[in-house]
């Protein structure tokens, strides 16, 4: 049996075959491990909490944590997720969410001619009061501000402006006619009584 002929075109045909077949290979490995290598690169940083309000990164830096009201995780967690932004701002929006949402839900539980009756929002009132209080206290932020005193005039605003209030009504006029004569007529008595003392003084003297 005779070899083939390295010039001949069939061998050229297989060789480029060969080649490409190898190039692409080569190519797909390379990329694949440049895939592996970017997962395995640090990212963003992972906030894990720490002593002293100082947390630390996945690659070691550490992250100063403002002061925190109370050493709480969740109250840890309120302060890392203000923690570089604008104390009031972040306060609204925490509130928002982890207050307010949860009270509108309840309040939309039932209809309006309801929400006048306090056994019915009793519970959904007391929990947001207790909720913004507990929120700024981790923050360190004055309670009541004007920002929660805005809010709760909204929910008011909202939700019982409807709600008949009992106005003030004057007393009857029996009442007040009473408590008026009432000291008038001890004056007399009370003058009476004080000449009749002074008068028995200058007789013993």
């Amino acid at each position: 049996m005779t070899g083939r002929d390295c010039s001949s075109p069939w061998f050229s045909w297989w060789s480029a075959a060969l080649l490409f077949w190898g190039t692409t290979t080569v190519g797909s490995l390379v990329d694949q491990g440049s895939e592996n290598r970017q997962s395995t690169t640090p990212g963003n940083y992972l906030i894990q909490g720490g002593a002293n309000n100082t947390n630390e990164s996945s690659n070691g830096e550490s992250i100063v944590i403002r002061e925190c009201g109370e050493k709480t995780p969740i109250c840890e967690g309120y302060c890392i997720i203000c923690n570089g932004l604008d104390q009031m701002w972040c306060l609204s929006e925490i509130i928002e969410h982890q207050c307010h949402i949860p009270f509108r839900i309840h309040m939309d539980l039932h209809n309006s001619t309801n929400w006048c009756v306090w056994s019915n929002v009793r519970s959904a009132y007391n929990n947001f009061t207790t909720c913004t209080e507990e929120i700024a206290e981790c923050l360190l932020i004055p309670w009541p501000n004007p920002m929660v005193e805005e809010m709760f005039l909204q929910i008011h605003g909202t939700y019982f402006h409807d709600c008949p209030t009992e106005e003030l009504s004057d007393p009857p006029p029996a009442v007040v006619l009473a408590l008026v004569m009432t000291p008038i007529c001890l004056i007399p008595v009370m003058v009476v009584l004080v000449v009749l003392k002074t008068k028995n003084g200058d007789g013993s003297s």
